[in-house]
């Protein structure tokens, strides 16, 4: 197969993959924060929770809920702040899987990515892992 990319373009575009593929599975995985609530361990990120307190009206107490799962709806999510952060964090990640999975179609196919082209997609990139990261976005 004929590629479009330089020795160092093919690793950039197995290291973007590697580090899209990271930031995704960290965007969905609920173990942003850890800690203890009612004596039961919980965790909880922007997208999903685990072990969380619920009112219980029959018994007229809070329970803990052990298992995980995401929130009911946008609205569910604890901040508007944390509603912010989850979808800041989506995007970038959605931008950082773009950018590698065309560039890992550029080793691939010929004349797929030009000079031009692979600055755009660094400078996307470099916004999407700003996004993902929460870092110069003001978070």
């Amino acid at each position: 197969m004929a590629s479009s990319l330089t020795c160092a373009g093919v690793i950039w575009a197995f290291l973007s993959f590697l580090c899209a593929a990271a930031s995704c599975v960290g965007f969905f995985m609920p173990y942003w924060l850890l800690g203890s609530q009612l004596e039961k361990s919980v965790s909880f990120g922007t997208f999903r929770r685990c072990s969380y307190p619920v009112r219980d009206e029959s018994r007229q107490m809070t329970v803990m809920v052990e298992q995980c799962g995401r929130y009911a709806s946008f609205q569910a999510i604890p901040s508007a702040e944390w509603r912010i952060c989850t979808v800041v964090t989506g995007l970038g990640c959605g931008l950082l899987l773009l950018v590698a999975l065309t560039a890992l179609m550029g080793c691939c196919v010929s004349e797929l990515i030009s000079r031009t082209v692979g600055r755009v997609a660094g400078g996307i990139q470099f916004l999407g892992g700003k996004c993902s990261c929460g870092k110069g976005m003001g978070m």
